[in-house]
């Protein structure tokens, strides 16, 4: 991804490439020669390398682990970021980045780079005119042989993959995630020393139900990367194959095409997957605007995978506002910034704190 991200940073117009950080700089510079770089700046502090160089955002794509330290450091310099999913490897590290964003007033936007699809953009348009929305499904079936650490990974599917899928349901449907039932099986011919197979059925806050079903040893007849969807409303059905356009039967007396498949196109000039969302962290920037993936947004999608995980591990349905408000105490008994350490102490309810800072962040335009 840093490659890819690289590539993308060097060819857009919208920025100029101003230097790279990395724990090896021999790594960072090869790199740069490849794609024709070789003279932006590397170094191995952020904020030195920023200083130097007169930096005015970050784009964060080091290791899980490490999202935390980075993005703390990077917004304590003034600057915003943009960074890769997840947000932190634990509910309760993004709920203290979302604390330090708003110490700092500096945007903290993930790239939930699946969001960013011309066709899922259609899907979305055609699922508005369905009505009452009663159930969204996502079938997604691979069989990647990635060998290394993936293979070893406890609840592989859930935590490295079905985020996307969990993220872009919310997307769909403009709804929130209120529980969730869920359960994890490894296929006796699986290659995965954990689970890579689930289904979960989680309850949204407008009642519609969104069920997803996925396996990562699922040989034959795979689906596309985004997976395959179905939504059903009211007014008819919306199906989407991951990477075509999508269609559409709405019943009869709704519109004048009603009964009729139609496809939906998809714009032709919409930026995707991680030019998607650098494009609109730029536009963002600019014009004040929270992105879709603001940062206090974005926890309720790493939270639908921990309760995910927790479900599969209990047995029992897990409610998202139990997540968080575990994943806040813990927050609270370790964060080190004092500041940050106030607001989360400010959060009598994360979930409303949450939702009430995402769907008002707005920044300073530069």
């Amino acid at each position: 991804m840093g490659r890819a991200w690289l590539r993308l940073l060097g060819e857009s117009a919208d920025v100029e490439l101003a230097g790279v950080v990395d724990l090896n700089p021999q790594a960072a510079r090869d790199a740069l020669a490849d794609l024709g770089l070789g003279s932006v700046p590397v170094g191995t502090s952020l904020t030195e390398l920023a200083d130097a160089v007169g930096a005015q955002a970050v784009v964060n794509v080091t290791v899980p682990a490490a999202h935390h330290p980075v993005n703390v450091e990077a917004q304590f310099l003034g600057l915003p970021v943009l960074c890769e999913k997840p947000a932190a490897p634990t509910v309760a590290e993004a709920l203290s980045l979302a604390a330090v964003a708003e110490v700092t007033g500096q945007l903290l936007m993930i790239s939930q780079s699946r969001r960013y699809f011309r066709t899922l953009a259609a899907f979305k348009r055609q699922a508005a005119l369905l009505g009452e929305i009663g159930l969204l499904t996502c079938d997604f079936f691979k069989a990647p042989h990635f060998g290394g650490f993936r293979e070893e990974m406890e609840h592989v599917l859930l935590v490295d993959m079905a985020i996307h899928s969990f993220d872009a349901g919310r997307y769909l449907l403009g709804q929130d995630p209120v529980s969730v039932y869920c359960e994890e099986f490894n296929p006796g011919w699986s290659w995965y020393a954990g689970d890579a197979a689930a289904t979960a059925v989680f309850e949204m806050d407008g009642g519609t139900r969104f069920v997803y079903t996925g396996s990562w040893c699922a040989d034959g007849l795979e689906t596309s990367w985004n997976g395959s969807w179905r939504i059903n409303g009211a007014n008819g059905t919306a199906v989407w194959d991951g990477a075509s356009a999508p269609l559409a039967e709405r019943v009869a007396g709704v519109s004048a095409d009603a009964g009729a498949s139609v496809a939906s196109a998809a714009s032709a000039d919409e930026p995707e997957e991680i030019a998607g969302a650098l494009a609109e962290f730029v536009r963002c920037l600019r014009t004040g605007e929270a992105p879709s993936g603001e940062i206090h947004a974005n926890v309720l999608s790493l939270a639908m995978v921990e309760a995910a995980v927790k479900s599969s591990q209990t047995g029992q349905r897990v409610l998202i506002r139990d997540v968080l408000d575990d994943a806040h105490r813990h927050a609270l008994a370790v964060e080190s910034v004092p500041a940050a350490k106030d607001v989360l102490a400010a959060w009598n309810s994360p979930l409303d704190a949450l939702q009430r800072a995402g769907y008002a962040a707005s920044i300073a335009p530069v």
